[in-house]
C-alpha cells in the first residue's frame, strides 16, 4: 500500500512541477511580445468625461493572452502613441512627446506595465472580453486581435503629472 502511495505522490508532484514549467514557459513568450509592444490602437468613440473608447489590436500567439494585453496596450499606446481620430471622434495626441521616456524612466514604466500593474487603474475591458467575429483575425502564425477598452485619459495624465513624468496642463509652455 506504502509503495502506491509513493508512486502516486511522485507522479502528482511531477505532475505539479511540469504544469509550473509549461505556465513559466508561456509568460516568458507573453512577456516578450509585451516588451516588443506590438500593437495598434484607433478611435471609436468618446465616452464619459476623460474617457475614450478604442480598439487595441494585439499581435499573440494564443488569443486569450492578447485580451489581457490589449489593456497593457491601450495605455501604453495612449501614453507613446496616441491614435488618429475618425468622424466624430477627437484624435489623442501621445501625452509624452520624448520618444526615449519610456527607457529613461524605465524605474517608473516597468513595475507601471508588470501583470496586474498601476497601468490596471486606468483602463477597463468595455465589451466583456468577447471578441467580435471580425475583430479575430490569422496573420501568419498568429493572431491579430481586436478588443473594445475604455482608457481614462484624464485619471492617466493626472497620475503621469503627480509622477513628473509629463508637465500639467497649467504648467506653461
Amino acid at each position: 500500500m506504502k509503495s502506491v502511495f509513493k508512486k502516486t505522490s511522485v507522479f502528482v508532484l511531477f505532475f505539479i512541477g511540469f504544469t509550473i514549467a509549461l505556465n513559466a514557459q508561456s509568460r516568458k513568450k507573453v512577456e516578450k511580445d509585451t516588451k516588443e509592444w506590438r500593437y495598434e490602437i484607433e478611435a471609436v468613440n468618446v465616452g464619459v468625461q476623460g474617457t475614450c473608447l478604442i480598439k487595441a489590436w494585439t499581435y499573440s500567439k494564443k488569443p486569450d493572452v492578447a485580451i489581457e494585453q490589449a489593456k497593457k496596450n491601450a495605455v501604453h499606446g495612449i501614453i507613446f502613441k496616441g491614435f488618429a481620430g475618425k468622424q466624430g471622434v477627437p484624435g489623442q495626441k501621445p501625452l509624452v512627446s520624448n520618444v526615449n521616456l519610456e527607457e529613461e524612466k524605465s524605474d517608473f514604466f516597468t513595475p507601471f506595465f508588470n501583470d496586474g500593474g498601476k497601468y490596471m487603474k486606468f483602463v477597463t475591458i468595455s465589451n466583456d472580453g468577447n471578441i467580435g467575429v471580425g475583430d479575430r483575425l490569422k496573420v501568419g502564425k498568429e493572431y491579430k486581435i481586436g478588443v473594445m477598452v475604455s482608457v481614462n485619459i484624464s485619471e492617466l495624465r493626472r497620475d503621469l503629472e503627480e509622477a513628473g513624468i509629463v508637465k500639467g496642463l497649467g504648467a506653461g509652455f
